[in-house]
């Protein structure tokens, strides 16, 4: 049986190339695809110049105004000096573009590696460069970019998958573990009422931060939106307790040169794992009409996946009951 079509189809080398002159560029015919799902992000050889990177955005994903209060937010950090790639601007100084019914952004091409979470002088530049930017997110709120909360994160997912994806077999244990989790996860954020949400990069894992020349270059705000602090720290740290432990005290100590660090936040790290661990099925289950999906998470949506995935969240919610990590009191 054929796959049905997708709009992502459409980009070709020809059109990617059409696209991106459509800006000024002079292509030189090389294009290569990077590891993106969401969206589709290409490097583009450019005549005279560096190659650039093509991002061309998930039609539907995301309003014009939401994309551009991303760009605003990495202009912003850049305009400080902090390590962020920020989207090129054309003469009228615009940052998003649209090509034939898609809408894409251009990058700067930027090298580097994923950093080291073990290496305590890494985490500690990373800590100094997070707490920068977190001193500028909290300057001013998004106003059309959403909210990392339990709704959106927790409820909607569980809905989607309870109501389209779980198999017979899994569907009380799914409804049970579930109710559980968001339940328990409703109580740790009333009882954290005071912790300010601030504009975040929302997706601070590794694939996300470049290492280059002994400093951290941070890209993709594609999932940027109003979280607290401690949702761009907690993903840094892996392991058992002690290892996390030992981790979270170098990422404060240089988080704190530049930020005040709350550890109330501390309470809200397994609730937010617990919230992404619930959301990253359910987007999974969203985008399994791309044909991309399919090929490339074969292992999802099987018997056995939902099987696995009940047991995480059972064990995800035994962690809810065992108290956060500590910071030490002299930090």
């Amino acid at each position: 049986m054929p796959e049905s079509p997708h709009p992502f189809q459409t980009l070709t080398p020809s059109f990617i190339m059409d696209a991106v002159e459509s800006q000024g560029y002079r292509c030189d015919c090389r294009t290569s695809a990077l590891n993106s799902y969401e969206n589709r992000v290409y490097q583009v050889g450019i005549e005279d110049g560096q190659p650039l990177i093509a991002k061309f955005y998930r039609p539907a994903r995301w309003s014009d105004a939401q994309i551009l209060e991303e760009h605003d937010f990495s202009f912003e950090l850049a305009g400080h000096e902090l390590p962020v790639v920020a989207p090129c601007r054309n003469e009228a100084g615009e940052s998003l573009f649209h090509f034939e019914g898609f809408r894409f952004a251009l990058y700067p091409r930027q090298g580097g590696h994923a950093p080291e979470f073990d290496n305590d002088e890494n985490l500690v530049i990373l800590g100094r460069m997070l707490g920068r930017i977190h001193r500028i997110g909290a300057l001013r709120p998004f106003t059309a970019r959403p909210t990392l909360d339990c709704l959106s994160f927790g409820r909607r997912s569980v809905q989607l998958i309870s109501a389209d994806f779980i198999p017979d077999e899994y569907r009380e244990s799914y409804l049970a573990v579930t109710e559980q989790l968001l339940q328990a996860i409703d109580e740790i954020f009333a009882a954290t009422p005071d912790v300010r949400f601030i504009r975040a990069h929302g997706d601070c894992h590794a694939g996300n931060i470049l290492w280059r020349d002994g400093a951290p270059h941070f890209v993709d705000f594609d999932d940027a939106r109003s979280a607290p602090a401690i949702q761009d720290l907690w993903m840094m740290l892996s392991g058992e307790r002690p290892r996390q432990q030992a981790q979270l005290v170098q990422l404060i100590k240089g988080y704190r040169e530049f930020n005040d660090f709350h550890s109330r936040e501390l309470w809200l790290v397994e609730a937010l794992r617990a919230l992404r661990m619930l959301h990253y099925s359910a987007w999974l289950a969203s985008r399994w009409e791309d044909p991309t999906f399919p090929r490339t998470f074969p292992w999802f949506n099987t018997v056995r996946y939902w099987g696995e995935h009940i047991l995480q969240l059972r064990e995800q919610l035994a962690l809810l009951e065992e108290p956060p990590l500590e910071l030490p009191r002299d930090l």
